[in-house]
């Protein structure tokens, strides 16, 4: 058995690949447009792990509605240094809705309420400020 992809719904294009491309650095692999269908199908990947670990991003042509995401669960990422991306992130306007007070774990979230966990790699960093003291936002 191998892993081939997450399938995750968004409402606005643009907006979700200003997210995870622009903001998480994942790059675009593939599209394909289903007219019959009325949706489009986007894959996405972390650089260097195209065809190993993909999301895809579903977007149907026709508007309705996705209550909040959080029931799909969450989407996780290894990240190089915790502290950084999240400053990165911060920096390009997205709310760290779990802040990683443990030097490990943090939580965002998407345009359309997907919880993305993202965990530093080698283990935890020493806790630092100002994300030690940093309390949770909305939902994660």
């Amino acid at each position: 058995m191998r892993f081939l992809h997450t399938m995750v719904r968004v409402t606005d294009v643009d907006q979700s690949l200003d997210f995870y491309c622009n903001k998480l650095g994942l790059k675009e692999v593939r599209r394909k447009d289903v007219p019959q269908g009325r949706y489009t199908l986007i894959f996405l990947a972390p650089p260097g792990q195209e065809g190993v670990a993909e999301i895809e991003l579903t977007h149907n042509w026709d508007p309705e509605p996705y209550d909040e995401g959080r029931n799909f669960g969450h989407l996780a990422f290894e990240v190089e240094d915790i502290y950084a991306t999240c400053e990165r992130l911060m920096a390009s306007g997205v709310t760290i809705n779990r802040p990683p007070r443990d030097g490990y774990m943090a939580f965002v979230r998407s345009p359309d309420n997907i919880s993305v966990e993202l965990l530093n790699k080698g283990g935890p960093k020493p806790p630092a400020e100002p994300w030690a003291s940093m309390p949770n936002t909305g939902k994660w």
